[in-house]
């Protein structure tokens, strides 16, 4: 139970890929962290691309990211929605200033670019999204998994495994 006083926020809207929110949440509870689902709307249930549901703890507004140790953004089509909200920027770039631990995987590698935190940066993602990712400024590589500081990335469903590891490794320091 590493994670046991760590406080994590998963951002979502619909659409997201349903494994990659769903796999690395379970993943960090079974090691004792709380994880906190976060939408537009408090109560609100969001379906994933394939049909799981998740329903929204807190809204937005409803949240400070100071409260949190790190972030979760999922994959899927969801990024390009989450995106647009400035809230989900402003943690995403609070979480950064703060060095906490940031999982993006597939692509919610948009929602980091509008943040605009990628700029010098090691990542990968979709091999879909790497010109995105590139014109950002990122160095991006085509790896299961990359860490660079406390940015935690990763490309597609079959590398959840070792992107939750990294991302409880990198939430337990």
């Amino acid at each position: 139970m590493r994670l046991q006083n760590k406080k994590v926020m998963t951002v979502l809207d619909h659409d997201f890929e349903d494994l990659e929110l769903w796999y690395p949440v379970i993943r960090l509870q079974e090691e004792g962290a709380t994880v906190h689902f976060i939408g537009n709307e408090r109560n609100q249930t969001y379906i994933g691309k394939y049909g799981v549901p998740a329903t929204s703890d807190f809204a937005f507004a409803d949240i400070k990211a100071d409260d949190y140790d790190g972030i979760l953004v999922p994959g899927g089509w969801a990024p390009d929605k989450l995106r647009r909200y400035p809230e989900v920027l402003e943690y995403v770039k609070q979480m950064d200033q703060a060095k906490k631990p940031i999982g993006q995987i597939c692509h919610a590698g948009w929602v980091l670019i509008s943040a605009k935190i990628l700029h010098g940066r090691t990542v990968t993602s979709t091999p879909g999204i790497r010109d995105d990712m590139e014109n950002a400024g990122a160095t991006w590589v085509d790896e299961a998994v990359v860490v660079d500081e406390n940015l935690i990335s990763s490309r597609r469903p079959p590398d959840l495994a070792p992107y939750a590891k990294a991302f409880a490794d990198a939430l337990a320091k």
